[in-house]
Parts: structure tokens; C-alpha cells; sequence
């Protein structure tokens, strides 16, 4: 059960996932200009809506897609993700209107149990000391599908705005005949529980999750982090066309680099920040190093200072695993899938507020009747929001308290 197919299927999984949403992330200005036939301000409102949509349906049946993996088992629920998944970006090629294009990041945010449910297979069949660091894997598998998602994304969306999604629903269909064949259930039939609908909602399983001990406060934590850096999806492209005036290659390369750099950071150089200061002070000294970063993304005088901060920016990715490996060890067997559905409901939550925050402090200042022209605004405000979540973290215990 913990053999090497299955584990190179659940980081498979989770790259794929990267790989697909990097793939569509340098061409969703052109492809939105194309069906709306608006500028890059309006292009990046639209391009707000659309992660909206998604990042709506998924906190809202997160909680429950995880609860059924408790009940049901990690296997089935994989595979008919990445079954939807491929059938979405199918649809999403395809598209001629908005409202297409919206309909399938609703279908999308439902069937996105791919990452909740990995962490949980992760957490079956991992050594609780050893939970943070595996799912730094997983983190780095994420990370990875970066590396390639956004290069390709730019190579072929340079010839064509809608290959991209070809791309994604193959690998996406390929992973999915691949966990048909090799990958087993992990969770173990004493360890199921039945479906409970009053847990199987975002309110309700955030409520047993927060009566972990410890959990509540983390929680609010990670929910503020994950405002602050869903910045860089939702208006990475918009900011360096404007404020640099790069074309799509280069905007596919500079996620690509972050993507590597995370990939480094969660695949190893975790480790090493794990056993030198533990959870409890990489968490801190990650979230500082995060409000720093965004704070010099907004006033970056030229392209060239991004690549400087891209790998020292990817360091503060330690946040996020460190505290999962926390909130994980304080839960039992049987609340695994359910944490982490709650865990990709908070970040869904993050998902609906961010984009429409950042995207609409880039129309702001970029419009053409702004009071300042400020590409970078989005990233003081992610700086604001990540510095909430660094105060709210020091001013109570330390996360370790949160350890069962």
C-alpha cells in the first residue's frame, strides 16, 4: 500500500493539478480579450470572476468531497476528480462565450478534491512525525507541476490561446487511467466513519476541526496567508504586462522559475528548516520573510529585480506544510479526509476574496483615469493581509500548543 506506484500516483495527482491550472495561467488575459473583446484592466475583472466561480463551488463541497473520502475511501474519490477534471478543461478548449468559460470553473471547483484528498491518502500512510514533511512532498509536487505548467503554457499558448487546455485534460485523463491500475485504498475499513451532512459543510467542519486543540487560531492564520499569496496567481500575468510590459513567454517563464524554487524549498530545503527550528519558528520566520517579499514585489523598480526575489520568496512557502503538519497530528485517523476538506475550504474561501481583492486593486490603478498608476497595488495589499496573519500568529501560543 505505501509502495513507490502509489505514492508517484498521488504526486502525479497533485502535479498534474499544478500543471493544468500553470498551463491556462499566462494565456487567460489573451483568451479573456479574445471572447470579451475588452482591455487587459477589464480582461484581469474577468479573470477575478472566473477564479470566483471555482474557488466558490470548491469551499463549498470541499467539507464534503473530504467527508466522503472518510467514508467511502481516498481511491474512488481520486479518480472520479481527475475523470471530471479532464472533462472540464475539455470544455473550457472549446468555449466561445464568458459564461462557458464560468461554467466550467464551476464544474471544476467541485470536482477539485485532487489536492484535500492527496494530503489525506498522504497522512494514511505517513509517520505523524513525519506528516509535515511529507506533505512538503506533496507541496513540492504542486510545485513541480509549476515548473512545467507555465512554459508549456507559454510555448503553445503563443500559437494557439486554447491548446493549453488540451494539454491539461490529457495529462489529466492519462492520471487517472494510471490510478485505475495502481493505486490501492489506503484508509482502513476500522478507520471509516459514516457521512454526517451536518459535518459535510463548510460551517460544520470547521467547527470540528476548530474544537481541535490549538486548531481555531491556526486556522484564522492560514486562512490570512492563503489571501496574501493567492496574489500571485490572480494577477501575476496583469502585473508584469503592465508594469514591465513582458509578452507571455516570458510571463510563462517567471512562473516556471517559481514553481522550481518552491519545488526546491518543499522537496528538500524544508527538511532542513523542519529540524532546525522546528514548526513552530519556521512558521514565524516564514510568514515575516513572506510580508517582506510582497512588500518588495510591489515596488520592484525593473524585470530584473523578480528573479532576484523569485527563490528568496519561495522560502516563505514553508508556512503552509508547517502548519498542515501541525493541524494534522492534533487530528485522529477518522478526521483526516475531513481536516483536510476543511483545510481546501478555507483555502477555497481565500480563493473567492482574494482574486476579487487583488484583481480589483489592479483595475484601480492601472485603469486610465487612476489617481496613481500602480501595477503592483494587489501585492501592498497581500503585504497588509499577510502581515494580519503574522500578528495574529506571535500575539497567542505557539503552533506547536496545537499538537494533540
Amino acid at each position: 500500500m505505501t509502495g513507490r506506484l502509489p505514492r508517484i500516483f498521488i504526486l502525479a495527482t497533485v502535479a498534474i493539478d499544478a500543471i493544468g491550472i500553470g498551463l491556462i495561467l499566462p494565456v487567460m488575459p489573451d483568451l479573456i480579450a479574445e471572447v470579451r473583446g475588452v482591455n487587459l484592466a477589464h480582461a484581469a475583472q474577468w479573470g477575478g470572476i472566473l477564479t470566483l466561480a471555482y474557488a466558490a463551488m470548491q469551499f463549498a463541497f470541499s467539507p464534503l468531497i473530504g467527508s466522503l473520502s472518510d467514508r467511502f475511501g481516498r481511491r474512488p474519490i481520486l479518480l472520479v476528480s481527475l475523470a471530471a477534471m479532464a472533462l472540464d478543461y475539455v470544455v473550457m478548449a472549446v468555449a466561445g462565450t464568458i459564461w462557458l468559460l464560468v461554467a466550467g470553473r464551476v464544474v471544476a471547483g467541485i470536482a477539485s478534491a485532487t489536492m484535500s484528498t492527496a494530503m489525506a491518502f498522504m497522512a494514511d500512510i505517513s509517520d505523524p512525525a513525519k506528516r509535515a514533511q511529507n506533505f512538503g512532498l506533496v507541496s513540492a509536487a504542486f510545485g513541480s507541476g509549476f515548473i512545467l505548467g507555465p512554459i508549456i503554457g507559454g510555448l503553445i499558448g503563443g500559437i494557439d490561446p486554447r491548446a493549453p487546455f488540451i494539454v491539461a485534460a490529457a495529462l489529466a485523463g492519462a492520471n487517472a487511467l494510471f490510478g485505475l491500475l495502481v493505486a490501492p485504498e489506503t484508509l482502513a475499513p476500522e478507520n471509516r466513519r459514516l457521512l454526517d451532512l451536518r459535518r459535510a459543510n463548510p460551517l460544520g467542519g470547521l467547527l470540528r476541526i476548530g474544537a481541535l486543540p490549538g486548531a481555531r487560531r491556526l486556522l484564522g492564520v492560514l486562512f490570512l496567508y492563503q489571501i496574501a499569496t493567492w496574489v500571485y496567481p490572480a494577477v501575476w500575468a496583469y502585473y508584469t504586462q503592465a508594469r514591465f510590459g513582458w509578452d507571455t513567454g516570458l510571463i510563462g517563464a517567471s512562473l516556471t522559475a517559481y514553481g522550481l524554487a518552491m519545488a526546491v524549498v518543499q522537496g528538500g530545503v524544508i527538511r532542513i528548516v523542519l529540524a532546525r527550528l522546528g514548526e513552530a519558528r519556521a512558521t514565524i520566520w516564514g510568514m515575516a520573510l513572506n510580508v517582506a517579499c510582497l512588500v518588495a514585489y510591489a515596488i520592484a523598480p525593473v524585470g530584473a529585480f523578480i528573479w532576484v526575489l523569485i527563490p528568496i520568496s519561495a522560502l516563505g512557502s514553508v508556512v503552509q506544510p508547517a502548519m498542515t503538519g501541525v493541524l494534522s497530528r492534533a487530528a485522529p485517523a477518522d478526521q483526516q479526509g475531513e481536516l483536510q476538506g476543511v483545510l481546501t475550504s478555507i483555502n477555497g474561501l481565500a480563493m473567492i476574496v482574494s482574486p476579487v481583492l487583488m484583481t480589483q486593486a489592479f483595475f484601480l490603478f492601472t485603469r486610465a483615469d487612476a489617481p496613481v498608476h500602480m501595477p503592483g497595488a494587489p501585492f501592498l495589499l497581500a503585504a497588509i493581509m499577510m502581515a494580519a496573519g503574522f500578528a495574529l500568529l506571535v500575539l497567542g501560543p505557539r503552533p506547536g500548543t496545537a499538537r494533540a
